[in-house]
């Protein structure tokens, strides 16, 4: 910390309570009162230095007891005690800490050059300038301009501390080499930084560019906003202006804590370093200052940051035009959301549901409007059915969020007080392209038939019309066609076009096979590996062919089962679609499927396809 001394008489001032004395050895004959002190000095030093104070004095001089009040002086006692003693020519001291109520206090008294060469309004602005070479000296005179702030913005101390602190934020931190409380690093005691025994006062070179968030984070929050509209106009990249909020943020706003705080994703902070909690409404205030200065560029904010803001924007009712704008924010990024973080409970007056849906249904309408203006013209994804067959569909942020938002139905579905038009109205924002699986919004169906068990047939109906019964998996196909909870219609849609899906594989298998016999019978004075990697090819298939028929059966078996459970008019519809009954003692009910996988496989029989169709290779 750099000061300044001014003065080299001895002390001579003399303190007695509220009384200040000056020991000249000659009687005082001025009192002049600051605050709850009294000064009993002497006329000529006082006015020798001051314009106001000379002026002043000269107005009481005929009085009897010549006495001044200067209650409104900058720095009150503690400024004019340093103002009395330089006057004297008393060794007095400046520091970053005092001098900025010094200065205003100079600059009221009027201690200009006209009074004496070297007086104290320029003494304080050399020393200043030396402050402003220093960051923490320059903190310490910005934080003391806090006591003084309507003096210190009319001579502009403030804006300079500001702009100190901009530029030197702004500067490379290891080449400009400021010393920060964040980088004065002590050295470690494995003997580091030792050298023929003495040790050497070597700085840490690992400074990244978040070294002056913590210093920053202890402002008031007026002064904090002009740093980072400082540093912004400097050009600071917009990824570290969000970190140093996101800092601040977390200081400031108990509710914002999280485990640890990393270099690339200020996130969190140690909850051991945080300030004491402000009240409610100053909370609600900050929070709000905050969210406007965020950086509009999208991506610089985490999706889990913003999602901590909107909850705690929720919780403390701040205004609506800062939760939409966090809405907004969330909504343009929701693909790099996680389900936990979406899961806000609901703050509302009359709250009805657990968790707030209809937020994360104004969030995911930012999205879909978004990605459609992206998108423009283009036509959305399509998914080929070998997508589906390989099950390794694209991720797209559509994707991504259409498996989000079917997470989060699952997770918000058991809540008995969640109407189904709301549920309904969430899921049907997806559209079906987004969807390559309908298993999510399959299992979310599911739950949410589960816990509300008094629906009726037709809503049931019409909330299972949410799901594509094509694009569900084996598994989740063979799931569907033994849950009593789905009405008839559906489950035997899933049996219809999972059975068309295998009677499509079983055909593409056949067709590759007789191509590749073919070949195998074109190609016979080919190399010897090449008819043994043939070989070994065909019975791979001939067997992938035989589990597909052996799903067949599975499959006719699963029809056979539900028909018995089921009144015959259930098997009215089921024939509509081409099943029938399997009767053993019938023969000509249906017929197995023959294909030779190999030229010396034997014909293998398989269950019947939707009523017994026959493929045989000619």
């Amino acid at each position: 910390m750099v000061c300044m001394k001014l003065g080299s008489k001895p002390e001579a001032f003399q303190r007695e309570g509220q009384t200040w004395t000056c020991k000249a050895g000659l009687p005082s004959d001025v009192v002049i009162e600051v605050g709850e002190m009294s000064f009993h000095l002497h006329k000529f030093p006082l006015l020798s230095r001051s314009g106001v104070l000379e002026k002043l004095i000269q107005d009481i001089t005929d009085q009897p007891n010549c006495s001044l009040q200067l209650h409104d002086l900058p720095g009150g006692a503690k400024s004019f005690e340093i103002i009395a003693k330089f006057c004297y020519g008393v060794k007095v001291e400046l520091t970053p800490t005092n001098v900025v109520s010094v200065r205003c206090a100079a600059e009221h008294l009027h201690m200009t050059e006209a009074y004496g060469e070297g007086n104290l309004i320029k003494r304080t602005e050399d020393f200043l300038n030396e402050v402003f070479a220093n960051w923490d000296d320059t903190i310490k005179a910005l934080e003391s301009c806090e006591e003084v702030l309507s003096y210190a913005q009319e001579l502009h101390i403030d804006s300079r501390c500001i702009e100190s602190l901009a530029n030197k934020a702004c500067a490379d931190p290891i080449l400009s080499a400021q010393p920060s409380s964040r980088r004065k690093k002590t050295n470690s005691s494995n003997g580091d930084g030792l050298w023929n025994g003495l040790r050497t006062e070597i700085e840490s070179q690992t400074v990244g560019e978040d070294w002056w968030y913590e210093d920053a984070s202890f402002f008031s929050l007026p002064m904090y906003k002009r740093l980072i509209f400082a540093v912004g106009s400097k050009g600071m990249s917009p990824e570290i202006t969000a970190a140093s909020l996101m800092f601040y943020a977390n200081r400031h706003l108990p509710g914002l804590m999280g485990k640890s705080i990393s270099k690339n994703n200020v996130d969190h902070v140690n909850p051991s370093s945080s300030i004491s909690s402000l009240p409610e409404e100053d909370q609600r205030h900050l929070l709000e200052e905050i969210v406007g200065l965020l950086p509009e560029k999208k991506g610089v904010i985490s999706t889990k940051f913003l999602l901590r803001l909107l909850h705690t924007a929720l919780k403390s009712h701040a205004s609506s035009t800062c939760r939409e704008d966090l809405e907004k924010r969330v909504g343009a990024q929701l693909d790099q959301a996680a389900l936990e973080d979406l899961l806000i409970p609901n703050m509302g007056f009359t709250v009805e549901t657990l968790y707030d849906i209809d937020c994360v249904q104004r969030i995911l309408d930012h999205f879909i409007s978004a990605d459609q203006d992206s998108e423009g013209s283009s036509s959305p994804c399509i998914v080929e059915e070998g997508q589906l067959i390989d099950q390794n569909p694209p991720l797209t942020p559509i994707t991504k969020v259409a498996n989000l938002v079917d997470c989060y139905l699952a997770e918000v579905a058991p809540d008995v007080n969640l109407k189904l038009p709301k549920f309904q109205m969430l899921a049907a924002v997806i559209p079906d392209y987004a969807r390559p699986f309908n298993d999510g919004i399959y299992r979310a169906i599911d739950i949410y038939l589960k816990a509300h068990p008094w629906l009726t047939d037709s809503e049931r109906e019409q909330l299972c019309r949410l799901m594509n019964c094509q694009k569900l998996s084996v598994e989740a196909c063979t799931h569907a066609a033994q849950n009593e909870r789905l009405p008839l219609r559906v489950v035997v849609q899933v049996i219809f076009f999972e059975q068309l899906r295998l009677r499509t594989s079983v055909a593409g298998w056949f067709f590759v096979s007789e191509n590749l016999e073919n070949s195998q019978g074109q190609q016979v004075d080919g190399a010897t590996d090449r008819k043994e990697d043939q070989g070994t090819g065909m019975n791979d298939m001939g067997l992938k062919v035989s589990e597909l028929e052996k799903e067949c059966l599975n499959m006719k078996q699963e029809i056979d089962k539900l028909g018995k459970g089921k009144s015959s008019s259930s098997w009215s519809i089921l024939s509509l679609l081409g099943f029938r009954k399997s009767n053993p003692k019938n023969p000509n009910t249906s017929k197995p499927c023959n294909s030779k996988a190999t030229p010396s496989s034997e014909p293998t029989s398989a269950a019947p396809v939707n009523g017994g169709e026959n493929h045989e290779k000619h």
